[in-house]
């Protein structure tokens, strides 16, 4: 099915009924009076657009994508979806070359990562700031992730034997994130596994899931990293695996936008991919244990990322915490950092961003935990640069906690 198709039968926007909760529940209109809202640019915008494109507004680029206005929608209308075909179908004008940087994850992590401690001193420097700021429009006020000196993929491979020799196999989708910036978190999450016989493999070449290629309009690069990645992963399943990640956004967007926005039949993988706290949690309920340690403290303030709460799956992240013996936990109010990847990066978006996210930096700071947990890892950038608390996985929690 291509996207004119899954425009025209699966956006069900005749079913809007026009009662704006989609538009309440919206970050983006309490901050910014030139976005027209969710239902305006969605089911009332696409209306128009269809009768003539003349009609499309340019307006639609402050959409965060966030999903929130799909969960509000009592309908069951793709609003979000709909914003987002439209961008691809109708915005005139190749992306800038910053958008081109901040959305090619992999090719930039595979650059930087044999200079990894240069790049980071010189992305974190001022200067370096003022000069993107001024000629890229990358906002000089936003704090750059690091990168790693060694990959998660160098350090699994140095390990395949010993993960081999587990009686249960799982294949891991590890992302951009855990591959070239953060290994710990991967690293974590097989520690976790092997603590419940669970073996870790790599699947086969995998690439960027693609989602800050969709988000900034290489379309042709996403799709064509969508069908690599629907190739790889059918392999795993049709080996008898099932697929986990760490990143709800990669989760969400393997799952729901390969079909939705680019096109991608993933029907023969989509349910065997499961973010890994869904995974543990089912082996915990079929009667699999975890030993934790017995005098392990931390109070956790636990941030739902908004594509977690589309997909439904962050019940599974607070009920492992609060299993934890030990754990002081606050599920916090269900907000919006801001971020949403890399639309806060932009010098345009910057203002908005942290104004999104200021009643979540707020109650952080009111609640005062030890740690902020969170399933996604710009959330994590977000919140640590605006609040100074740290954030980790709640995998990483959990592989702090046992025995």
């Amino acid at each position: 099915m291509n996207l004119q198709e899954y425009t025209s039968s699966a956006y069900n926007f005749e079913e809007c009924t026009k009662c704006t909760v989609c538009t309440a529940y919206c970050p983006v209109v309490g901050v910014n009076p030139l976005y027209p809202g969710p239902k305006q640019a969605g089911p009332d915008g696409e209306r128009l657009r269809l009768k003539d494109p003349y009609f499309f507004n340019y307006a639609l680029k402050y959409c965060m994508n966030c999903k929130r206005c799909e969960v509000a929608c009592p309908s069951g209308v793709n609003v979000a979806d709909l914003i987002q075909a439209a961008r691809i179908k109708y915005e005139k004008g190749n992306p800038k070359l910053r958008d081109v940087i901040l959305a090619n994850t992999d090719f930039m992590g595979s650059l930087a990562r044999p200079f990894a401690p240069i790049v980071n001193g010189v992305t974190g420097m001022g200067v370096t700031k003022s000069v993107l700021d001024a000629t890229m429009k990358i906002d000089r006020h936003r704090t750059f992730p690091k990168y790693s000196s060694s990959s998660f993929e160098g350090w699994l491979k140095r390990h395949r034997k010993e993960q081999a020799e587990f009686p249960e196999q799982v294949a891991y989708y590890h992302g951009c994130y855990v591959n070239y910036n953060y290994p710990q978190l991967g690293k974590d999450l097989v520690k976790v596994l092997n603590a419940l016989g669970v073996g870790v493999q790599l699947l086969d070449g995998e690439k960027c899931c693609g989602v800050a290629m969709i988000s900034n309009r290489l379309i042709k690069q996403a799709t064509k990293n969508a069908t690599h990645n629907v190739d790889v992963l059918k392999k795993a399943v049709d080996a008898g695996l099932k697929v986990v990640t760490t990143s709800s956004s990669c989760t969400f967007t393997i799952r729901d936008e390969y079909p939705h926005l680019l096109g991608v039949d993933n029907s023969a993988v989509r349910d065997s991919l499961l973010l890994a706290t869904r995974f543990i949690f089912e082996k915990l309920e079929k009667g699999a244990t975890l030993e934790f340690k017995p005098d392990f403290h931390m109070k956790i303030a636990y941030h739902v990322p908004c594509h977690l709460e589309k997909l439904g799956w962050g019940v599974f992240s607070e009920k492992l915490m609060r299993m934890i013996p030990g754990v002081d936990f606050t599920l916090l109010d269900s907000c919006c950092c801001g971020i949403a990847g890399t639309y806060g990066f932009k010098k345009e978006n910057y203002e908005y961003s942290q104004a999104i996210g200021a009643p979540l930096f707020d109650q952080i700071k009111t609640v005062n935990p030890d740690v902020v947990a969170c399933d996604c890892e710009t959330c994590k950038w977000q919140i640590e640069m605006s609040t100074g608390y740290q954030v980790l996985n709640p995998i990483s929690i959990l592989a702090q906690a046992l025995k």
